[in-house]
């Protein structure tokens, strides 16, 4: 409890301090703390002084009655109590930096094998960042094998619909992607892990897809539609001799017995979300009992208007939660129009969004393999999304801080040394785009964006959107944030200090 309290003054210090960053922030925060210790022992001081004075000038029953009075006010002991505790509390940090330092495993042995055997050395502000990462209740999470597992097992799904939906009137399925959290590396929590994939989606023979968007200006669009037109195969019936022609014999449509996708997953000439997630949640059902897995998974299909969403129990009742949306390219970009959820209370089911959710997965990835091998980026993404509070901020936004940072600080800074300076930075970095009421969407007017990501040329030449604009637009919803900010902040401190 004690060392619990000096964590508390010490990280209350260091995150309510917008103007200091880095190592400078710890030496002038310990600074602090040790001038305030030797201002609390001079007033003690003072005090002692005042009462032998006292001593000498009156009576020894003058001088019990005012010890009695000292005694009783409550500043006399606090000066003790903190000056004490403080001595006390800097033995103890001193101590446990030792112990950490002695414990290190393979970064402290091969450091002292390069001094060639000599003590090491405690750099105090690294080594504290060191230990509070090592103190916070991590919750272990496996991705990197349950992500393999269920890709293998979407990947089953999708191979068998590639052999059903062969020569027919419906969608044609592509290998899905791993999107979300799960697959970049940071998920929260695994008890309730939802492993999301986007199954990208081209038109069969005889169709296409052509994207329109309501306003060019509103970026990224949340009005996007799927027309869905008939194509010419004149040319390809030539060819192949048994193809008909469905724009130039519309009536051969009507006669023919496969179902056409207008016809099917369509609300007048334009894909439906709806549609098309209850036709492939209808796909799963029928071709579940197909796979190997079978035997070994129980699946359910849950209700879902604009995804499927399974959740599978496997023998021993471990339970997976998967979720497979649907998408059209945009062009050649990682940029696609999906089915996903949208935050409007209502959304017509001829309505796509906009999705950046392959460009975010390709950017943790390509992070990871550019960073180096004990690189805390993940862990302080896994924290921020443990400390949301309210409605006002979301996961979405503090992992466009935190993608920002990626961009803006080396990443050789973001060891687990440096996990205090990086928390701050995004708490700071967080308020001053809260101050501005103004926070830049990550993929739109990005200089610094990394060369693996395929953008659509409109997002490299568009002003970014904001995704404080609701702050910006109303003052209620401002003062909510901010209050919500605070608390989000006071929630960080508390797991700084007692690491839960």
């Amino acid at each position: 409890m004690v060392s619990a309290t000096f964590f508390f003054l010490t990280f209350l210090g260091l995150i309510q301090s917008p103007e200091e960053v880095g190592d400078e922030l710890d030496d002038a925060t310990n600074e602090r703390i040790r001038q305030y210790a030797e201002e609390l022992q001079e007033r003690m001081m003072q005090l002692l002084l005042e009462m032998e004075e006292t001593e000498k000038e009156q009576s020894w029953a003058h001088m019990g009655a005012l010890l009695l009075s000292a005694l009783q006010n409550w500043q006399f002991w606090a000066c003790v109590g903190v000056t004490l505790l403080s001595f006390w509390l800097f033995f103890l940090l001193h101590k446990k930096l030792e112990e950490l330092d002695d414990s290190s495993d393979e970064e402290s042995s091969s450091n002292d094998e390069d001094r060639g055997g000599q003590a090491p050395v405690i750099n105090d502000a690294l080594d504290a960042g060191r230990f509070i990462a090592q103190s916070i209740q991590w919750r272990q999470l496996d991705l990197t094998t349950k992500c393999q597992l269920v890709e293998d097992l979407v990947h089953g799904f999708f191979f068998v619909f590639e052999w059903i939906l062969t020569d027919t009137f419906f969608p044609v399925l592509h290998s899905p992607i791993g999107v979300g959290s799960a697959f970049e590396g940071w998920s929260p929590r695994e008890d309730d892990t939802v492993y999301r994939f986007l199954a990208p989606m081209t038109a069969p023979h005889g169709h296409s897809f052509h994207l329109e968007q309501n306003s060019i200006r509103e970026l990224p669009s949340r009005n996007s539609r799927i027309r869905v037109k008939l194509e010419c195969t004149c040319a390809r019936e030539q060819d192949f001799g048994n193809m008909v022609c469905f724009l130039h014999q519309p009536e051969e449509l009507r006669r023919n017995p496969e179902p056409s996708l207008l016809q099917t997953l369509c609300t007048g000439s334009y894909l439906d979300v709806r549609k098309t997630s209850y036709w492939f949640q209808q796909l799963v059902k029928s071709t579940w009992k197909t796979l190997p897995e079978s035997g070994a998974w129980q699946v359910n299909v849950l209700t879902s208007s604009r995804s499927c969403r399974l959740h599978l129990i496997d023998d021993t009742e471990s339970t997976l939660f998967v979720e497979i949306m649907f998408g059209v390219q945009q062009g050649d970009s990682d940029i696609f129009l999906s089915s996903q959820k949208t935050e409007a209370v209502f959304t017509p089911d001829t309505i796509w969004p906009q999705s950046c959710a392959v460009a975010e997965m390709k950017f943790f990835r390509h992070i990871a393999a550019n960073a180096q091998q004990d690189s805390f980026h993940l862990r302080c993404m896994q924290l921020c999304a443990r400390i949301l509070v309210g409605n006002d901020f979301t996961t979405y936004m503090l992992k466009t801080v935190v993608m920002h940072l990626l961009t803006i600080i080396p990443l050789e800074s973001w060891h687990r040394r440096d996990f205090l300076q990086r928390m701050d930075d995004i708490m700071q970095y967080l308020r001053l785009c809260l101050v501005e009421k103004r926070l830049d969407h990550f993929f739109f007017g990005n200089e610094a964006m990394p060369g693996v990501i395929i953008l659509p040329p409109d997002f490299q030449t568009s002003r970014p959107p904001n995704l404080f604009q609701h702050m910006a637009q109303e003052r209620t919803v401002y003062s909510r944030a901010l209050r919500e900010f605070r608390e989000l902040r006071d929630r960080l401190t508390r797991l700084l200090t007692f690491g839960n």
